[in-house]
């Protein structure tokens, strides 16, 4: 799968038991896949070996050409001409004598930017070309020569170099369409990933991806970051399993249903229930792990369901690592196994860690075992980690991977609870009846006052009045009433009814139906979001600076 291994290989199966000196010769470009193979006009001289030569004596010996020691891969350019002879013998694909009829020119030309060739080719039959055919496309070719301190090369020689050619070429051929795919696998899943973060009020967030070794084929792990509304934060981590590009499309793929579901605002089982269903529908017995999560920084509390992934950790201020009990449910993929969410505090200043398997097993270690270190090694190193730059802890947790290769992808997802600052909320819960739209005015006018947000009073209660009765049109149970104070000012309306509204054009003789046009005129932002049991609807202010 490794294109200087490959030549590695040929190199040292050749030399010196079968010739003195190995020039490759490979097509620029090589070609990838089954398109049709373009004339091999550029040739680039990629490797080359030689026997070890002891003495300046025996140097001497060889004195048509002088070439380097090859230590390490040398690359030259070449341009070699290949519509005469030499360009009909190699996509004839046998090999041939260097004293063939009509190749002694671009031989010459193959040989000049490593061999000095002084005065003619090797007398004799000590030269062997031999061209590289993949599959589907004529890859380059191999020249063997022979000094002449040693027999010259036979017939039967020429079977051998056959051999090595075909073998050499179907390596070089596998190497280019493995590395064509690696690439192409690793750029689609740093696409998938997301290119930021958000940063909400009350949590923070940092992140790592590290590829396996480059002996690994590119794996599906994920994680995400998804704003809920009232300030939530759906925390994701996902592992799709196998090292192909096929896992990572896949992942690509629940990577987007996931987003979608969480736009429904579902709890965490439902999630990991429909993005199972959805994952059968892919076909191909695709399974993939998940965790998800989520944090509210308003009530301090964490939901979090778990598909057969790894636990999370939980780093408390205090640096007691705990490691999350969350009833881990089947893989997704697997088929009508129900998942749980549970709930729990979510102190302020812990760091919750969501990572995917390759950061806690290996050939070596399962991973009840590595989360077990894990744990054991943030537990007796990380204190004060919690509260620090998350950067910082980040690195730590990675540092326990040691040196070496690793043999899976590591993703992580680290987030610290800062919790919602109390002062600065307004929650309420109002039965629906025509007098409600006025208690809610009430309410937000005594909020804005006690905030020091005179200036926003009118407009405010405008807008809560007009969507506090549109939602007491609908709603069969209380309505929930919530004010935000970051940057912004955040106005949040919730109720039972799934009928989302939708601004309209009210004709001059209506009676209604200019309220969200009023919202739209007046808010910075405004939106609203089905929930599972209902609806939001909410519109932003920016806060007047002093």
């Amino acid at each position: 799968m490794d294109l200087d291994e490959t030549l590695r290989e040929l190199r040292q199966a050749a030399v010196p038991a079968f010739a003195d000196v190995i020039l490759v010769h490979l097509h620029d470009p090589l070609p990838v896949g089954d398109e049709e193979s373009a004339a091999p006009v550029v040739l680039q001289v990629h490797s080359m070996a030689r026997a070890p030569i002891a003495a300046d004596t025996e140097r001497s010996r060889t004195p048509f050409l002088k070439v380097a020691p090859m230590h390490s891969t040398v690359v030259h350019r070449v341009q070699v001409a290949v519509t005469g002879r030499l360009a009909e013998l190699l996509l004839a694909g046998r090999p041939v004598f260097g004293d063939a009829p009509g190749i002694a020119p671009a031989m010459a030309e193959l040989l000049g930017p490593t061999v000095h060739v002084q005065g003619s080719l090797p007398p004799g039959r000590r030269l062997i070309v031999a061209p590289l055919h993949g599959r589907r496309h004529l890859m380059g070719a191999v020249v063997l020569l022979r000094r002449p301190g040693r027999p010259a090369f036979t017939g039967d020689d020429l079977l051998v170099a056959s051999q090595l050619a075909t073998h050499t070429a179907l390596g070089v051929q596998k190497a280019v369409m493995y590395g064509y795919e690696a690439s192409v696998a690793d750029t689609l899943q740093h696409r998938m990933l997301p290119s930021s973060l958000p940063e909400p009020t009350g949590v923070r967030m940092a992140s790592r991806y590290l590829p396996a070794s480059k002996t690994a084929q590119v794996g599906g792990d994920w994680y995400d970051a998804i704003p809920l509304p009232g300030n939530r934060i759906a925390l994701i981590v996902g592992d799709v399993m196998g090292h192909s590009l096929a896992s990572a499309a896949i992942m690509g793929q629940l990577r987007t249903i996931v987003q979608t579901l969480a736009g429904l605002d579902l709890p965490p089982h439902e999630v990991l229930h429909h993005l199972d269903e959805q994952a059968q529908r892919l076909g191909g017995d695709h399974i993939a792990t998940c965790l998800y999560a989520i944090y509210d920084p308003i009530s301090h509390r964490l939901l979090m369901a778990n598909a057969g992934h790894p636990p999370a950790l939980l780093l408390r201020p205090d640096g007691h690592v705990e490691v999350l009990r969350v009833p881990p449910g089947a893989p997704i993929g697997v088929g009508g196994v129900a998942f749980e969410s549970t709930e729990m505090p979510a102190p302020t200043g812990a760091a919750l860690l969501l990572y995917t398997d390759g950061l806690v097993e290996s050939r070596d270690t399962d991973i009840g075992t590595g989360v077990a270190a894990l744990r054991a090694h943030l537990q007796a190193t990380a204190h004060g980690l919690g509260t620090s730059a998350l950067e910082a802890l980040c690195d730590h947790v990675l540092s326990t991977l040691g040196p070496g290769t690793r043999d899976d992808d590591i993703a992580l997802l680290v987030a610290r609870f800062e919790g919602f600052p109390m002062d600065s909320v307004g929650y309420w819960f109002l039965d629906p009846h025509p007098m409600t739209a006025g208690q809610a005015r009430r309410l937000t006018r005594r909020t804005l006052r006690r905030w020091g947000l005179d200036a926003l009073l009118d407009t405010t209660e405008l807008m809560v009045s007009e969507v506090v009765t549109n939602a007491v049109r609908y709603a069969s149970r209380p309505i929930a009433l919530r004010l935000l104070r970051t940057d912004v000012l955040r106005c949040e309306v919730t109720d039972d009814s799934v009928q989302v509204p939708r601004m309209r054009q009210a004709e001059p003789g209506d009676e209604g139906g200019r309220g969200l046009f009023l919202v739209d005129e007046l808010a910075q932002r405004w939106g609203a979001t089905r929930l599972s049991t209902g609806k939001v609807v909410w519109f932003e202010q920016q806060i007047p600076r002093i």
